[in-house]
């Protein structure tokens, strides 16, 4: 049984069935399509945490995450996109055939217009030929009528007769012509479509029952390695360490303060039973000494308290040591490929200008003066800053160390790190009972009874960054200087700050480490 046998008279019936496989075919490769994106989210989505206590396990996670973008992979060529260049193909071929029938039925219909004309031509000649010939022979009859009128009407009859005749031979021919055509088409031109119509859509069903089977197949290829990464998950689960994470915390969050000291009781009771006398060595009533000793009081907040809003400073003084160290080393990263970048572009500004002055139809020399000038004065401007900066953090690191060793001398363990930063003003002593470490106070004063003893770091204290991607390296890189770190070809990253304009891109490695490396060398997903 075939299409071109059984339903030669359903062509609509078979444009739209094989539409509806096409549909079918399509709908299948958007399943598919979108199954992959799933699946390349999924592995995205596994890429975690980079955490010390779950490296281990962040392995496993990442080598299953490895196995699904496999099968996202293997979905995405073997199923999407061959499926949909072959849907493609199938279209064109369906196009093809479809407008072959539709030029097929439109010869038929003008023959079987052509055909219906000289039926009606026909059919006008003979009704003409007849009321012709009954007009010559109403004239023939009538003896009133002249002999060249019923002459004339005879021969009038005699052309309107061969006129029918000649209407006559060509309706024969063209009934003849129109049942040779149809007997064509209904018996060999569109069954031969149909059955090639046929034999697209059984090709097309094949092809897609293959990509229903490739879907299981690309899972069945990564079941084992699954099943080895989730028992290796299983084994990192084991080796959580508590004591690491806790140790991590302290280095990422610890300010560099040392703790204060004992606070003083201030007795109060003391101004009033005092009884006044010439010994008294304020005024009678002894005002002088509770406002003092309310002002040390004020002075002494609790360091967890309302927030403070603090003047940030160039020099980042205004933070914890820790911190103030590693916004300087940021800062002076930063200043040092500012430097590196102009220098570059100095450099190439020289060599525009030599070819100017050897080949003067290229450009005028004297035109490039004025950005060469701008690239000194900012690659001066740059060293300044990058000595200032040097200057800034050798002075920070030496703090954080004092700091360091008051620490060790008084406490067996790292200090909890404070909410708040000191205030930035001078220190005065105080009655002698408190700690060294406490005796950065100002004078009592109306402003500086409110001061507290931290301050809040806001939005100047930088928390420890967390990814906002990753990216994968394309190339392999060797960063070799400062502020660059080294990247191997296809090496995960975790992507912790975008390219800003100068081409470089901010990563953090999984073994640990943290740099700049080119942002063509990568591909980046953001999260």
């Amino acid at each position: 049984m075939d299409w071109g046998t059984e339903l030669w008279d359903q062509f609509e019936v078979l444009e739209r069935h094989t539409q509806w496989g096409l549909d079918l075919l399509d709908k299948y490769v958007k399943f598919v399509k979108e199954r992959a994106e799933v699946e390349q989210a999924y592995a995205k989505q596994l890429r975690f945490s980079q955490q010390q206590s779950f490296v281990q396990l962040l392995q496993e996670v990442n080598d299953f995450a490895g196995q699904r973008e496999l099968v996202a992979e293997s979905l995405g060529i073997r199923v999407c996109l061959e499926l949909a260049k072959y849907s493609q193909e199938m279209k064109q071929e369906r196009k093809m055939h479809f407008q072959e029938g539709r030029r097929a039925q439109q010869q038929l219909e003008n023959g079987f217009k052509q055909l219906e004309t000289s039926k009606r031509k026909f059919e006008r000649d003979c009704r003409e030929a007849e009321k012709a010939a009954h007009t010559a022979e109403r004239l023939d009859q009538d003896i009133n009528a002249t002999k060249a009128d019923v002459e004339k009407a005879k021969q009038q009859a005699h052309l309107r007769n061969h006129m029918a005749e000649e209407s006559k031979n060509e309706y024969a021919a063209q009934l003849q012509r129109f049942n040779r055509d149809q007997a064509h088409f209904y018996f060999s031109q569109m069954p031969q479509i149909f059955d090639k119509l046929q034999d697209m859509d059984e090709r097309r069903a094949t092809r897609l029952g293959a990509g229903y089977g490739l879907l299981s197949e690309a899972e069945l290829q990564v079941v084992p390695i699954i099943g080895k990464c989730l028992e290796g998950m299983k084994v990192a689960a084991e080796s959580v360490d508590a004591k690491n994470d806790s140790q991590v915390l302290i280095e990422l969050h610890k300010s560099g303060f040392a703790r204060p000291g004992d606070l003083e009781f201030e007795d109060f009771s003391q101004v009033m039973s005092r009884v006044p006398s010439d010994s008294s060595l304020g005024t009678p009533d002894g005002r002088p000494e509770l406002r003092a000793a309310s002002s040390r009081s004020r002075a002494k907040r609790w360091p967890f308290g309302k927030k403070n809003k603090t003047v940030v400073t160039e020099d980042f003084s205004h933070l914890p040591p820790e911190q103030q160290r590693k916004r300087l080393q940021q800062q002076l990263e930063e200043r040092n490929r500012e430097l590196q970048k102009e220098e570059d572009q100095r450099e190439a500004l020289k060599k525009m200008k030599d070819v100017y002055e050897k080949t003067p139809q290229m450009g005028d020399p004297a035109s490039l003066e004025p950005r060469i000038a701008e690239t000194l004065g900012n690659i001066e401007r740059l060293k300044l800053e990058v000595q200032k900066y040097e200057a800034w953090l050798a002075e920070a690191e030496s703090r954080v160390l004092s700091n360091r060793g008051d620490s060790l001398s008084r406490h067996s363990r790292p200090p909890d790190p404070p909410a708040t930063a000191p205030p930035d003003s001078s220190s005065s002593s105080n009655s002698g009972s408190q700690d060294n470490k406490e005796s950065s106070e100002e004078p009592p004063s109306e402003e500086g009874q409110d001061t507290p003893i931290y301050t809040e770091f806001d939005e100047d204290f930088e928390e420890p960054a967390s990814p906002i991607g990753q990216c994968v390296a394309i190339y392999h890189f060797e960063g070799s200087s400062e502020g660059t770190i080294s990247m191997s070809e296809g090496e995960d990253l975790s992507l912790m700050e975008e390219d800003k304009g100068d081409g470089w891109t901010r990563v953090r490695r999984k073994q640990g480490g943290e740099g700049y490396v080119p942002t063509s060398y990568l591909q980046v997903t953001l999260n």
